[in-house]
Protein backbone atom coordinates (compact mmCIF):
# COMPACT_ATOMS: atom_id res chain seq x y z
CA UNK A 1 0.00 0.00 0.00
CA UNK A 2 1.09 3.56 -0.73
CA UNK A 3 0.18 6.76 1.06
CA UNK A 4 0.01 9.86 -1.17
CA UNK A 5 -0.11 13.06 0.89
CA UNK A 6 -1.03 16.47 -0.46
CA UNK A 7 0.12 19.42 1.62
CA UNK A 8 -1.97 22.55 2.04
CA UNK A 9 -4.13 24.53 4.42
CA UNK A 10 -7.83 23.69 4.97
CA UNK A 11 -10.71 26.00 4.14
CA UNK A 12 -11.98 28.01 1.19
CA UNK A 13 -9.75 30.96 2.11
CA UNK A 14 -6.64 28.99 1.14
CA UNK A 15 -8.04 26.77 -1.61
CA UNK A 16 -6.43 28.60 -4.53
CA UNK A 17 -3.12 29.43 -2.82
CA UNK A 18 0.21 28.41 -4.30
CA UNK A 19 0.89 26.71 -0.95
CA UNK A 20 -2.09 24.42 -1.65
CA UNK A 21 -0.84 22.88 -4.88
CA UNK A 22 -0.37 19.60 -2.97
CA UNK A 23 -4.08 19.48 -2.12
CA UNK A 24 -4.89 20.24 -5.76
CA UNK A 25 -2.66 17.40 -6.95
CA UNK A 26 -4.31 14.67 -4.85
CA UNK A 27 -7.77 16.08 -5.63
CA UNK A 28 -7.04 15.63 -9.35
CA UNK A 29 -5.74 12.09 -8.83
CA UNK A 30 -8.87 11.17 -6.85
CA UNK A 31 -11.20 12.61 -9.50
CA UNK A 32 -9.44 11.12 -12.52
CA UNK A 33 -8.83 7.63 -11.13
CA UNK A 34 -12.21 6.86 -9.60
CA UNK A 35 -11.23 6.97 -5.92
CA UNK A 36 -13.88 6.63 -3.24
CA UNK A 37 -15.40 9.89 -1.95
CA UNK A 38 -13.34 11.92 0.50
CA UNK A 39 -14.09 11.23 4.15
CA UNK A 40 -12.77 12.32 7.52
CA UNK A 41 -9.78 10.43 8.87
CA UNK A 42 -6.41 10.89 10.58
CA UNK A 43 -7.08 14.57 11.33
CA UNK A 44 -7.64 15.20 7.65
CA UNK A 45 -9.52 14.05 4.56
CA UNK A 46 -8.82 10.64 3.04
CA UNK A 47 -9.84 8.82 -0.15
CA UNK A 48 -9.09 5.22 -1.06
CA UNK A 49 -8.51 3.71 -4.49
CA UNK A 50 -6.11 1.88 -6.78
CA UNK A 51 -3.45 3.04 -9.17
CA UNK A 52 -2.62 0.10 -11.40
CA UNK A 53 -2.02 -2.88 -9.14
CA UNK A 54 -1.23 -0.69 -6.11
CA UNK A 55 -3.72 0.19 -3.39
CA UNK A 56 -3.34 3.87 -2.53
CA UNK A 57 -4.64 6.08 0.27
CA UNK A 58 -4.80 9.81 -0.48
CA UNK A 59 -4.53 12.15 2.50
CA UNK A 60 -5.06 15.90 2.90
CA UNK A 61 -4.07 16.89 6.46
CA UNK A 62 -6.41 19.46 8.01
CA UNK A 63 -4.05 20.38 10.83
CA UNK A 64 -2.72 23.39 8.88
CA UNK A 65 0.62 23.20 7.16
CA UNK A 66 2.97 23.44 10.13
CA UNK A 67 1.35 20.44 11.89
CA UNK A 68 0.99 18.18 8.83
CA UNK A 69 3.29 15.55 10.35
CA UNK A 70 0.75 14.70 13.07
CA UNK A 71 -1.86 13.67 10.51
CA UNK A 72 0.56 11.74 8.31
CA UNK A 73 2.07 9.90 11.29
CA UNK A 74 -1.40 8.78 12.41
CA UNK A 75 -2.13 7.27 8.98
CA UNK A 76 1.34 5.75 8.77
CA UNK A 77 0.98 4.00 12.12
CA UNK A 78 -2.55 2.75 11.41
CA UNK A 79 -1.55 1.06 8.17
CA UNK A 80 1.90 0.05 9.46
CA UNK A 81 3.71 1.86 6.67
CA UNK A 82 7.35 2.84 6.37
CA UNK A 83 8.47 6.33 5.29
CA UNK A 84 9.48 4.81 1.93
CA UNK A 85 5.78 3.98 1.31
CA UNK A 86 4.83 7.66 1.55
CA UNK A 87 4.91 10.27 -1.23
CA UNK A 88 4.26 13.91 -0.37
CA UNK A 89 3.10 16.47 -2.96
CA UNK A 90 4.16 20.02 -2.09
CA UNK A 91 4.94 23.45 -3.49
CA UNK A 92 8.61 24.20 -4.22
CA UNK A 93 10.02 27.74 -4.30
CA UNK A 94 13.34 26.60 -5.78
CA UNK A 95 11.73 25.25 -8.96
CA UNK A 96 10.31 27.41 -11.75
CA UNK A 97 6.57 27.17 -12.43
CA UNK A 98 5.89 24.15 -14.61
CA UNK A 99 8.80 22.12 -13.24
CA UNK A 100 7.99 18.96 -11.28
CA UNK A 101 10.67 16.78 -9.70
CA UNK A 102 10.61 13.55 -7.70
CA UNK A 103 12.93 13.23 -4.72
CA UNK A 104 13.52 10.56 -2.08
CA UNK A 105 14.68 11.78 1.32
CA UNK A 106 16.69 14.92 1.97
CA UNK A 107 16.18 18.16 3.86
CA UNK A 108 13.06 20.28 4.27
CA UNK A 109 14.56 23.54 2.88
CA UNK A 110 12.53 25.62 5.33
CA UNK A 111 9.14 24.36 4.11
CA UNK A 112 6.86 24.33 7.16
CA UNK A 113 4.94 21.24 6.09
CA UNK A 114 8.09 19.24 5.39
CA UNK A 115 9.63 20.43 8.63
CA UNK A 116 6.68 18.95 10.53
CA UNK A 117 6.96 15.70 8.56
CA UNK A 118 10.66 15.49 9.42
CA UNK A 119 9.79 15.80 13.10
CA UNK A 120 7.23 12.96 13.00
CA UNK A 121 8.53 10.66 10.24
CA UNK A 122 12.21 11.41 9.68
CA UNK A 123 13.44 12.32 6.24
CA UNK A 124 13.08 9.02 4.33
CA UNK A 125 9.73 9.72 2.65
CA UNK A 126 9.35 10.54 -1.04
CA UNK A 127 8.39 13.95 -2.38
CA UNK A 128 6.92 15.36 -5.56
CA UNK A 129 8.24 18.91 -5.70
CA UNK A 130 5.91 21.16 -7.70
CA UNK A 131 7.57 24.37 -8.81
CA UNK A 132 5.87 27.69 -8.04
CA UNK A 133 8.88 29.96 -8.53
CA UNK A 134 10.35 32.44 -6.05
CA UNK A 135 9.11 36.00 -5.44
CA UNK A 136 12.70 37.28 -5.50
CA UNK A 137 13.27 38.13 -1.83
CA UNK A 138 12.85 36.06 1.33
CA UNK A 139 10.74 38.77 2.98
CA UNK A 140 8.08 38.29 0.30
CA UNK A 141 7.89 34.50 0.53
CA UNK A 142 5.08 34.24 3.10
CA UNK A 143 2.73 36.53 1.22
CA UNK A 144 3.64 34.91 -2.08
CA UNK A 145 2.90 31.30 -1.11
CA UNK A 146 -0.34 32.32 0.60
CA UNK A 147 -1.57 34.17 -2.50
CA UNK A 148 -3.62 32.59 -5.27
CA UNK A 149 -2.21 31.62 -8.62
CA UNK A 150 -2.66 34.42 -11.15
CA UNK A 151 -5.28 34.03 -13.90
CA UNK A 152 -2.47 33.94 -16.44
CA UNK A 153 -1.09 30.82 -14.70
CA UNK A 154 -4.37 28.88 -14.79
CA UNK A 155 -3.64 26.94 -17.98
CA UNK A 156 -0.16 25.95 -16.80
CA UNK A 157 -1.44 24.84 -13.38
CA UNK A 158 -4.10 22.73 -15.10
CA UNK A 159 -1.47 21.10 -17.33
CA UNK A 160 0.71 20.33 -14.29
CA UNK A 161 -2.17 18.73 -12.39
CA UNK A 162 -3.25 16.69 -15.41
CA UNK A 163 0.33 15.53 -15.88
CA UNK A 164 0.61 14.49 -12.24
CA UNK A 165 -2.63 12.53 -12.59
CA UNK A 166 -1.45 10.94 -15.84
CA UNK A 167 1.73 9.77 -14.13
CA UNK A 168 0.19 8.73 -10.80
CA UNK A 169 0.11 5.03 -11.69
CA UNK A 170 3.82 5.08 -12.60
CA UNK A 171 4.60 6.91 -9.36
CA UNK A 172 2.71 4.32 -7.29
CA UNK A 173 4.75 1.61 -9.03
CA UNK A 174 8.01 3.36 -8.10
CA UNK A 175 8.74 4.53 -11.66
CA UNK A 176 9.86 8.11 -11.06
CA UNK A 177 11.18 8.56 -14.60
CA UNK A 178 7.90 7.37 -16.09
CA UNK A 179 5.98 9.75 -13.84
CA UNK A 180 8.10 12.75 -14.83
CA UNK A 181 7.76 11.86 -18.50
CA UNK A 182 3.96 11.95 -18.21
CA UNK A 183 4.14 15.39 -16.60
CA UNK A 184 6.50 16.65 -19.29
CA UNK A 185 4.15 15.47 -22.05
CA UNK A 186 1.42 17.65 -20.57
CA UNK A 187 3.52 20.70 -19.76
CA UNK A 188 5.75 20.65 -22.88
CA UNK A 189 4.04 18.46 -25.50
CA UNK A 190 6.21 17.43 -28.46
CA UNK A 191 5.81 19.33 -31.67
CA UNK A 192 5.83 17.06 -34.68
CA UNK A 193 4.14 16.58 -38.04
CA UNK A 194 2.03 13.88 -36.43
CA UNK A 195 0.30 16.52 -34.30
CA UNK A 196 -1.06 18.35 -37.35
CA UNK A 197 -4.31 17.29 -39.04
CA UNK A 198 -3.78 15.15 -42.12
CA UNK A 199 -4.23 16.89 -45.46
CA UNK A 200 -3.48 16.31 -49.14
CA UNK A 201 0.13 15.81 -50.06
CA UNK A 202 1.72 18.93 -51.50
CA UNK A 203 1.70 18.92 -55.32
CA UNK A 204 4.72 19.66 -57.44
CA UNK A 205 4.40 22.94 -59.32
CA UNK A 206 3.02 22.51 -62.84
CA UNK A 207 5.40 23.99 -65.44
CA UNK A 208 3.88 26.86 -67.42
CA UNK A 209 4.24 26.59 -71.20
CA UNK A 210 5.32 29.84 -72.82
CA UNK A 211 5.16 30.69 -76.52
CA UNK A 212 8.51 30.82 -78.28
CA UNK A 213 9.89 34.29 -78.79
CA UNK A 214 9.36 35.64 -82.37
CA UNK A 215 12.38 35.55 -84.68
CA UNK A 216 14.03 38.87 -85.37
CA UNK A 217 12.96 40.47 -88.77
CA UNK A 218 16.18 41.27 -90.65
CA UNK A 219 14.55 42.61 -93.87
CA UNK A 220 15.16 46.17 -95.02
CA UNK A 221 12.32 48.66 -95.18
CA UNK A 222 12.11 48.38 -99.00
CA UNK A 223 11.94 44.58 -98.77
CA UNK A 224 9.14 44.79 -96.23
CA UNK A 225 7.12 47.18 -98.47
CA UNK A 226 7.71 44.97 -101.53
CA UNK A 227 6.65 41.84 -99.65
CA UNK A 228 3.54 43.63 -98.36
CA UNK A 229 2.20 44.41 -101.88
CA UNK A 230 2.98 41.07 -103.43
Amino acid sequence: MKLFVGLGNPGARYAGNRHNIGFMAVDRIAADHGFAPWRKGFRGQVAEGRLGSEKVLLLKPETFMNLSGESVRAAMDFYKLAPADIVVFHDELDLAPGKVRVKQGGGHAGHNGLRSLHQHLGEGYGRVRIGIGHPGHKDRVSGYVLSDFAKAEAALVDDILRGISDGAEALAAGDAAGFQNKVALRVSPPRSGGDRPAGPAPQAPVPVKTAPAPEEDTRSLLQRLADRFR
